[in-house]
């Protein structure tokens, strides 16, 4: 266990070379901290810092760099969430509640993030899986075709095509869909399968076919893997930043939705925020970097993941304040909408 002084020297290491991405010395440390000793005293908690595994001589020089192992250290013992200002809360609410349906909450929300942090964003759509109907509607778009349409209590869309090979009435079609609100409005979607199996002895014979295409498609739909789209955006930051030659593995990282699905980690506790830092990252190509992740939802339900990707030269509290921010926020819009 190190003392509070030494806890404090590596505070101190951190911020600077975060600030100024140079090697931090003693003397530098006794310059832009009050820390109240000498720079013997600080170039020996230096040593034990380093012995420990917690800094890094990364050269010759006689700076000394933070570690994954200090930043970890960093985040669970030293850092406070920076709050973000009210001009800055009050821009995220306004930019996130013109919204106009869920596609572009997730748009909006994956542009905020990364323009907040200066660093990749990665947003999970709500998965499908938590969610329950609001409303379903049959549209007819054309002679032997019908438009199905599913929307959740989280605002998600599921559009399909029905070919219903044959004309069908407005009195058939109106009734089917009657059923299918009365029938699942409110359900949970893991719940329909089981609610809709009886769903075509509630119809006349005539237009069991129709029931049946419908309802075919109706399960197609809960099926798909939507859960597992994710958007990133931000991607521009990483030329900003010291990669150097693993810059490149960090892309092609990104471009793979498996990867990013790990990389945000296991849905939780909507309450905490999750930081994964170097080598606790899962995706060799991901060990230079920080990933900071938080749920969003409505009310007590979780719905998906969204986070920031960036080099472990993190501005941690800084960016654990606004991953949080934009959670709470993004779950408030989809809450009202």
């Amino acid at each position: 266990m190190l003392d509070d002084r030494k806890l404090a020297v590596l505070r101190a290491i951190v911020e600077d070379y975060v600030s100024t991405n140079e090697p931090v010395g003693s003397k530098a440390l006794v310059d832009r901290h009050n820390l109240g000793v000498s720079s013997a005293t600080i170039r020996n908690d230096m040593a034990v810092l380093e012995e420990q595994g917690y800094i890094a001589q990364p050269h010759t020089s006689a700076g000394r760099v933070p570690t994954d192992k200090g930043y970890r250290l960093f985040v669970d013992r030293l850092s406070t969430i920076k709050p973000l200002s009210v001009a800055e809360r009050r821009a995220i609410e306004t930019f996130l509640s013109g919204a106009y349906d869920l596609d572009d909450v997730v748009g909006r929300t994956v542009r905020l993030l990364a323009q907040l942090t200066r660093q990749v964003a990665v947003v999970q759509y709500p998965s499908l899986t938590r969610s329950s109907v609001r409303h379903v509607e049959l549209v007819p778009v054309a002679e032997g075709r019908l438009l199905l349409v599913l929307i959740t209590n989280t605002g998600r869309v599921e559009q399909r095509v029905i070919e219903t090979h044959g004309g069908v009435s407005e009195e058939s079609i109106g009734h089917l869909r009657a059923l299918l609100n009365t029938c699942l409005d409110g359900l949970g979607l893991g719940d329909v399968p089981t609610a809709i199996a009886d769903l075509p002895d509630k119809v006349g014979a005539d237009d069991r076919p129709l029931a049946a295409s419908v309802l075919s498609v109706l399960l197609e739909t809960l099926v798909d893997k939507h859960e597992e789209k994710i958007v990133f955006a931000g991607a521009a930051n990483l030329a900003a930043v010291d990669f150097s030659q693993s810059l490149r593995d960090v892309l092609v990282a990104l471009e793979e939705q498996v990867v990013l699905m790990r990389l945000l980690g296991e849905t939780g506790d909507s309450s905490t925020l999750t930081v994964r830092i170097g080598t606790e990252n899962p995706d060799e190509g991901l060990r230079s970097t920080s990933v900071v992740a938080a749920d969003y939802g409505v009310g007590d339900l979780t719905l998906a993941r969204l986070g920031v990707l960036g080099p472990t030269r993190m501005d941690y509290p800084g960016t654990m304040g606004a991953v949080r921010a934009v959670a709470r926020y993004v779950g408030q819009i989809l809450a009202g909408s």
